[in-house]
């Protein structure tokens, strides 16, 4: 349970700082800067510390009462601010230390900007929910998130009848980067849209798409201010700018690489009963798991759809890479999130098949377009991850090094990760195939689509299949 209070940021300015740990310090000083009136904001804290057994892991969320500037129409606001994705304390009660050079806890703290209603005196304090509810995300799945990040919610972020029922990030626009004694800490914010632009920046890129919402005033503005009662996309206050997102997907492509998804894939060239078969759904048995290796190749693979790279590559199965931005025991940020740690299994060979039957649920049916026109049209690749166990289908295009899958074996293994390898021509004889997704009649499920001559066959079937404990 939380509750609502006033902060101790007063008391710094009365020559009490030294008990305050240096972590919280020096966001609050990131936070006099912008609000030097304000110096004792409200605050939602946790009244059982996440370091002391409690289930929120943001020890406290700042709520400050932001004007806004009339000269560049933004108006008056609540600016959230969280504490505790950072290290506050320093010493190893939440955060591992790792030194001043490196990222301080996760390296970021997250705000929000809801536009203040008529009349309100008080901020509303459902976005510190919110806001908890992401941090526990990460502390349990130790991915990280980055601007240009999306996140699908599929609910009113309010719990209302809103149409913002998701997220994009981005980084704060007033509050700068905070050198601490535990090491730097950057400020992201949260940013409300609606299902089509969430979409939007699945097909497109998520700097792209806020760039577009800085640029309409009811959509945010150039601060990304929040609106729960916008009912409007920017598609609809403009229908010029889905020719840039459809300009830019042609140009760019997508840069998201990789989604977590409920999908499932046989290998329809050996009988179910074969004990060695290292397919995903194995009915009556658990799935083989992901080695430790395969699943550090498939998380380089998500994050090398953040960058811009001239040529696709996917990192060798025997290569380990390590980050020096962070410690090891940290997982790098995806646009998609990612399960959690997994078992290694290395003695598995991989295997070229002749047949496979790919499955996938609506909502990851839904992104087979985008995976073909946006990223193998491109040179690039497409990961789907399944948040049901260590499953992974991975589509490449023949432009693609380090893939296990080649022209001459298009299907291929490696325990439960499956690689499928499309020419240009069979991708753009799919995408011609599958054009239905996109439109109302997706609604009717189970849709199969089958393509003989390539031995692939794709469904589309319903949650419940995947649910269901024999898949």
């Amino acid at each position: 349970m939380d509750e609502m209070r006033p902060s101790s940021g007063a008391a710094a300015h009365l020559g009490l700082a030294s008990l305050f740990p240096p972590g919280l310090q020096a966001i609050y000083g990131e936070c006099r800067r912008l609000y030097p009136d304000q110096a004792n904001p409200l605050q939602v804290t946790a009244i059982v510390k996440y370091w002391l057994g409690g289930p929120d892991p943001l020890d406290y969320i700042s709520m400050y009462r932001n004007m806004g500037c009339p000269g560049q129409d933004v108006p008056e606001h609540w600016h959230y601010v969280s504490l505790g994705l950072s290290d506050l304390y320093g010493d190893n009660r939440v955060h591992e230390f790792t030194g001043v050079e490196g990222p301080s806890g996760f390296g970021f703290e997250l705000t929000f900007r809801l536009r203040r209603e008529a009349g309100e005196t008080a901020p509303p304090t459902w976005p510190a929910e919110l806001m908890q509810g992401l941090a526990r995300y990460v502390f349990q799945s130790e991915n990280t998130f980055c601007s240009g990040d999306h996140i699908s919610w599929h609910s009113p972020l309010d719990n209302s009848e809103s149409r913002i029922q998701h997220m994009l990030l981005t980084e704060d626009p007033q509050m700068l980067p905070v050198q601490t004694p535990f090491g730097l800490v950057s400020f992201l914010q949260i940013v409300g849209v609606c299902t089509e632009e969430l979409q939007a920046a699945q097909q497109w890129n998520g700097q792209g798409i806020l760039d577009l919402l800085r640029g309409v005033h009811i959509a945010g503005g150039p601060w990304l201010i929040t609106d729960m009662r916008r009912g409007e996309t920017i598609f609809d206050v403009d229908p010029h700018l889905q020719e840039r997102v459809d300009k830019g997907i042609e140009t760019d492509g997508s840069n998201l690489s990789g989604v977590s998804a409920k999908c499932a894939w046989d290998d329809l060239s050996r009988p179910p009963e074969d004990e060695d078969d290292s397919r995903s759904i194995c009915i009556g048995s658990q799935p083989r798991r992901l080695s430790d290796k395969d699943t550090e190749q498939i998380r380089e693979a998500l994050r090398k759809g953040l960058e811009i790279n001239s040529k696709s590559v996917l990192p060798p199965i025997s290569s380990q890479r390590h980050s020096h931005d962070r410690p090891q025991s940290r997982k790098d940020s995806l646009e998609s999130e990612s399960s959690a740690a997994i078992v290694p299994h290395e003695l598995v060979r991989t295997r070229q098949l002749e047949s496979v039957h790919l499955k996938f649920n609506q909502e990851s049916g839904t992104l087979l377009p985008l995976c073909l026109r946006g990223r193998l049209l491109h040179g690039r690749h497409f990961t789907y991850k399944s948040i049901n166990g260590d499953t992974a289908i991975t589509f490449v295009s023949t432009g693609v090094e380090g893939a296990f899958a080649t022209e001459e074996h298009p299907y291929a293994a490696h325990g439960p990760w499956l690689q499928i390898l499309l020419t240009e021509e069979f991708a753009d004889q799919m995408l011609a195939d599958i054009q239905d997704l996109c439109t109302s009649e997706m609604s009717k499920l189970p849709k199969e689509y089958s393509w003989p001559d390539k031995k692939l066959k794709i469904s589309v079937l319903p949650d419940t299949v995947f649910d269901s404990p024999l898949q």
